[in-house]
């Protein structure tokens, strides 16, 4: 009987020991306090420094009165109630550590929240996307939260980086490359999967997702070391609490409270993130190294744009030559960067591109994919340009170089409207294949040499005119070679002066002006629309023009300027009966006199315009022009002298083939 009333006993002592500690575990995670609480580094991001992200900038609204409005008072119940009502799988329960961090959130980080809520638009979809193929629960979403506070660019004391705050060894055990141009750290697309697959791994080794959340922070090292210091290796976050580091203690409560704080932010009059307008992106494979300056000037797109969608290139360099690399860009850029990609690549390659071979104190051959055999040629090409407020026909073309006129043929006009994709021509330094551009060279050389050599036997030139042949071929060499090298300063050497010689007459002025007159013609001809864009051409026309007009000034010269005379109004006359009476036109009268109308006022004196003379010949204005050809030729005859001999004076009449 004593033997049995002793096993008795100690069964209920064994019973009573192992019942007393169960229910101070279960309880501990509703009553488990720290007063020596370690927050994460998240909590100290400069708030005004990330306001100045692009992203919040140009896509959200935000309260800029966030800070002064009343956060609330909640009871303890009520937030119990909140974190219960969560549609969560994993735990949420509530205890001191957990309200010291919402407190934190609500009270003294209120404007972190809120930028964190406007570039939530953005980044949540993504976290989303990757946890959900991986079948994960949705609240996971929140831990870049407490990780970065939703920058990209984070980078913690300890050197981890990225949204997701992967160490460098971690990402690269991952797969992620991180090296001087790409930390793929930093990538939302892929930092997001590789840490999809991390907690995965995290979670079937511990079966909770406690532990599987404090071994993302810690490691897995550290979190078995505090599962065998507190004697229990099934034991959950809050039993081995004490045994974990300082900041891995408070991790778990700072996600519950991120979970919290993104799910009732308007209870705490946070105001939400407004979508200032959707930003719907796309993704393109680059397999060429290219800048971000090359593709934001070609685009005409804020370099800003490019650097928050594609956080993972650090120098804004895309290394496509190695292996192919995503670009993320906006979705209406991105059928404009397949259309301009050659004139992305070709904006100063010579800047952006790095030497394959160099050669000490002699030639460089830069670029990539064996590009010995290429070379660089300015040529106009046609490119695309989307309007932008503000932006008219006439400034689109100015911006690029070319006249009005060949704006709106290209284009069926010249009304444009913001948003609307308009063509465009300017010249640009692109790819060739260099004995293409050779072939061309000497092709161009060839019918520039045999067009002069025609010229020249049509015409029969003497020899000062050989030396103004000679001065064409210089001027249309120079053409070709900017046509395969670019704009260029040309210098042509001056004609050494022919020798005298005796001819069988001395050559008129008029002579002398046709074939000027010719040559400037033909040389006008030959290189119009070689080695030059649109808006040299329209120089050239307008320059052409004004020599065809002061050649006209220099003929009418010996024309003497009307004189004028002076009439008193008498009473009854009128602009009609004035001009009829002194030979003149009443629009010449108004002309003369500034009027604009037809009323005049009797004793008034008014200006009468004269004719012209010409001094040459003695004759009026009005005679015609075939008169004032023969006066001139008469000149020349007279100016000749006796040393002009008959033959001479018969080929002088000769009219040369134009």
């Amino acid at each position: 009987m004593r033997k049995y009333l002793t096993l008795l006993c100690a069964a209920g002592l064994a019973l009573a020991s192992w019942a007393g500690p169960r229910n101070n575990i279960l309880t501990l995670k509703q009553s488990i306090t720290d007063h020596d609480i370690v927050f994460p580094e998240s909590f100290e991001t400069d708030t005004r420094a990330m306001m100045e992200n692009w992203y919040l900038q140009n896509y959200t609204i935000l309260d800029a009165d966030v800070e002064n409005k009343d956060a609330g008072e909640v009871s303890e119940e009520e937030y119990i109630k909140r974190l219960k009502a969560m549609p969560t799988v994993i735990e949420m329960p509530y205890n001191q550590v957990v309200r010291s961090y919402i407190d934190r959130y609500v009270k003294r980080n209120r404007t972190l929240v809120e930028e964190m809520l406007g570039m939530s638009l953005y980044y949540m979809p993504i976290f989303e996307q990757a946890l959900e193929k991986e079948g994960l629960p949705l609240e996971l979403k929140y831990l870049p939260v407490i990780e970065s506070a939703l920058n990209p660019n984070a980078v913690s004391r300890a050197g981890a980086s990225g949204l997701w705050q992967f160490m460098v060894g971690t990402g690269k055990g991952l797969g992620l490359e991180v090296n001087s141009l790409v930390d793929e750290r930093r990538d939302p697309y892929r930092s997001s999967e590789k840490a999809a697959t991390y907690l995965k791994d995290l979670y079937s080794i511990y079966n909770d997702w406690s532990l599987a959340i404090a071994a993302y922070n810690c490691g897995p090292a550290n979190v078995n070391k505090a599962l065998k210091r507190a004697g229990n290796e099934n034991g959950d976050f809050w039993e081995i609490y004490n045994y974990l580091p300082r900041e891995t203690r408070g991790y778990v409560p700072a996600f519950i409270a991120a979970n919290y704080i993104m799910t009732y932010f308007k209870r705490h009059n946070i105001s939400p993130g407004l979508a200032r307008k959707p930003l719907i992106t796309d993704t393109i494979s680059i397999n060429q190294r290219v800048h971000f300056n090359q593709i934001a000037h070609v685009l005409n797109m804020p370099i800003e744009e490019i650097r928050v969608l594609n956080p993972q290139y650090r120098q804004d360099v895309i290394p496509g030559n190695t292996r192919p690399y995503t670009l993320v860009l906006p979705s209406q850029q991105v059928y404009s960067y397949i259309m301009s990609e050659d004139s992305i690549l070709a904006w100063h390659p010579e800047v952006y591109n790095h030497r394959d071979i160099v050669e000490p104190g002699g030639s460089t051959v830069s670029s990539d994919n064996n590009d010995s055999d290429y070379t660089y040629e300015t040529q106009l090409v046609t490119e695309y340009h989307k309007v932008r407020r503000g932006e008219t026909a006439s400034s689109i073309a100015a911006h690029y170089g070319m006249s009005p006129g060949t704006f709106a043929s290209l284009n069926g006009g010249s009304y444009v409207k913001r948003g609307q994709v308009v063509k465009v021509q300017t010249q640009k330094r692109v790819r060739v294949k260099k004995e293409d551009a050779d072939r061309i060279g000497q092709d161009l050389t060839a019918q520039v040499e045999g067009d002069v050599e025609k010229f020249i036997h049509e015409d029969s030139p003497d020899e000062n005119e050989d030396a103004q042949i000679d001065e064409v071929k210089q001027v249309e060499k120079a053409a070709v070679e900017a046509r395969r090298h670019g704009p260029q300063t040309i210098h042509i050497d001056s004609p050494k002066p022919a020798p005298k010689v005796e001819k069988p007459r001395q050559e008129t002025r008029q002579d002398s002006r046709q074939w000027h007159q010719r040559n400037q013609r033909y040389a006008d001809k030959r290189s119009h629309g070689k080695g030059r864009s649109q808006e040299d051409n329209y120089k050239h026309s307008r320059s052409s023009s004004k020599r065809g007009d002061s050649a006209k000034r220099g003929k009418q010269a010996r024309v003497e300027q009307p004189k004028t005379t002076e009439h008193t109004i008498q009473k009854g006359e009128s602009l009609t009966k004035i001009a009829e009476k002194n030979g003149t036109t009443v629009e010449a009268l108004r002309k003369a006199n500034n009027i604009s109308g037809d009323k005049i006022k009797a004793g008034d004196n008014i200006k009468i315009p004269g004719k012209a003379s010409s001094k040459a010949s003695g004759k009026s204005s009005g005679k015609t022009s075939e008169k004032a050809s023969k006066g001139s030729k008469a000149s020349s005859k007279a100016s000749s002298g006796k040393s002009s001999s008959k033959s001479g004076g018969k080929s002088s009449g000769k009219k040369r083939k134009r």
